[in-house]
């Protein structure tokens, strides 16, 4: 492991309410993470971690734009750092769990979102909370980053 490398293994963001600019922040909130944590790219060429950095973010950036559409806006985006990947948790304030459509048309903006979480995260899953939910999905560590002990 890197000596720069940050030792913290978590990072929590409590968001306000009313917040319009919330996926901005929580991506630039994200990205701050992936940056110390040395998750994002060294080099142009390193396509893997390039690859995996853009997949966290849009990935944040669902869960947040879900939770802001459909949770009655998001609570906290906490970024908890496992021995072999990156678990994404997202808070918000409405305890209808999400389930994915079916019948999304595909020219259509809409409904595709929980189709890009199953399709880019390793796992994920929601779990109800006192007055609300947590959604919340994990992805492997990029190739080139130790993984934690």
């Amino acid at each position: 492991m890197s000596e720069r490398r940050s030792p913290e293994r978590s990072r929590v963001f409590v968001l306000g309410p009313d917040d319009d600019n919330v996926v901005t922040r929580c991506l630039d909130f994200t990205r701050s993470a992936l940056t110390d944590w040395e998750w994002l790219p060294v080099t142009d060429d390193d396509e893997d971690a390039a690859e995996c950095a853009e997949d966290v973010l849009l990935l944040v950036s669902e869960l947040v734009a879900n939770a802001r559409l459909h949770g009655g806006g998001p609570i906290s985006l906490a970024l908890l750092r496992t021995g072999d990947g990156l678990r994404i948790e997202v808070t918000d304030r409405s305890s209808v769990l999400p389930v994915r459509r079916r019948n999304a048309h595909p020219a259509r903006p809409g409904g595709h979102g929980l189709l890009i979480v199953e399709t880019l995260a390793r796992r994920w899953g929601a779990e109800p909370l006192d007055g609300g939910k947590c959604v919340w999905l994990e992805v492997s560590v990029p190739a080139r980053v130790t993984p934690d002990a």
